[in-house]
């Protein structure tokens, strides 16, 4: 069965910087992938070329077996593709609830009026629903996120692809963001997570990459990947020895 989604001979660069160089990545239906790597080894900009805000210089992406690496982002938004970012960014003068009514209606596509039920379930559904009269600008890190998250949920992603979402939270609220992401999978939505806290990545996905130097130094299974001896002294920063 072909992958939902795929990123073929990627190559990008920034200046003398690569960020990556002839990459290859597949994404099957119904799995949750993740991505480790040191900061600045390309992961956030992969998303960018997934969803169109990044062009390669070279490579194609592919959704659901169609060519859309010159489609524009909101295309690409509109026929299942939806991210997270790193840094959370609502309309913070917005309520919540309008949020994910904008998300919704220009994101999938459809009438104001008509997803308004849909949005309440969702933030139902991402625990905001008390919150949903609240101006977004006046949340907490951890209700940012879940309404970053409610918001790319509004889209109906058939791929969902999240930055950094349990970056910044305390145990207790990463673990209610992990049993969240869960159900999210649960309801049959592909995933890619990159993600520095490891133990909640861990906790949801299926299969681990890891980026280095412009290309995935590492695959497999996600608890031997992080064992392995090359993850530990290019990743983790020690000797194998250590």
């Amino acid at each position: 069965m072909a992958p939902i989604l795929a990123l073929e001979n990627i190559s990008k660069r920034f200046g003398a910087v690569i960020v990556a160089d002839s990459v290859d990545l597949a994404l099957n239906d119904g799995e949750a992938l993740g991505i480790i790597g040191p900061n600045g080894a390309g992961k956030t900009t992969l998303f960018g070329i997934a969803t169109g805000t990044v062009a390669p210089d070279a490579g194609r992406v592919v959704f659901s077996g169609e060519d859309i690496t010159r489609l524009q982002p909101e295309r690409r938004c509109r026929r299942g593709l939806a991210r997270s970012f790193q840094i959370p960014q609502p309309f913070s003068g917005m309520t919540v609830f309008e949020n994910v009514v904008v998300a919704a209606a220009f994101g999938a596509n459809e009438r104001e009026n008509a997803v308004y039920h849909r949005c309440a379930e969702l933030l139902e559904r991402c625990g905001l629903a008390d919150k949903a009269n609240t101006r977004a600008g006046g949340l907490t890190l951890l209700d940012r996120k879940r309404l970053e998250l409610a918001r790319a949920l509004a889209t109906k992603p058939r791929v969902l692809l999240l930055d950094e979402v349990a970056g910044g939270l305390t145990e207790h609220e990463c673990s209610a963001l992990v049993a969240l992401i869960k159900d999210v999978r649960a309801s049959g939505i592909s995933i890619i997570w990159i993600e520095h806290v490891v133990h909640a990545l861990l906790a949801v996905i299926d299969r681990l990459l890891v980026l280095h130097g412009g290309k995935f130094i590492a695959a497999g299974d996600p608890h031997t990947v992080i064992r392995s001896q090359e993850v530990a002294e290019i990743y983790m920063g020690i000797d194998a020895d250590a």
